[in-house]
């Protein structure tokens, strides 16, 4: 049975946060964690915290198994455009650019590890 854990309008550009999701995509959760937790990547933290809030989403589902005996993965992640920001920036002669501070969304979901027995 898998878990759903979303992390809506965070203030960083979703190219910045699909780099992270890229390397955690299909990771045990156990090894996924510890990237996260010494990566240098500052949106590196609210992914990790994330990710273990789906971890303790599926705990909360199947009730007596513990996510570390379970063997869980990170099935799907994925990040969407949030809502962005417009502010004016001054530019020379009298003129003004626009700068879009860019949000995002995150969507994970953890699972059991499928094994097929032949």
């Amino acid at each position: 049975m898998e878990a759903v854990a979303k992390l809506r309008n965070y203030p960083t550009s979703p190219r910045k946060m699909r780099l992270l999701a890229d390397e955690i995509r299909g990771l045990g959760v156990e090894k996924a964690l510890a990237l996260l937790e010494f990566h240098p990547q500052h949106s590196s933290t609210p992914l990790y915290k994330l990710l273990k809030s789906a971890v303790n989403n599926w705990e909360q589902k199947n009730s007596g198994t513990s996510a570390a005996d379970a063997g869980l993965v990170v099935k799907t992640i994925f990040v969407d455009g949030g809502r962005s920001i417009k502010r004016m920036l001054p530019a020379p002669q009298g003129r003004a650019y626009r700068m879009r501070k860019r949000s995002n969304h995150i969507t994970i979901i953890v699972d059991q590890k499928i094994t097929k027995n032949i």
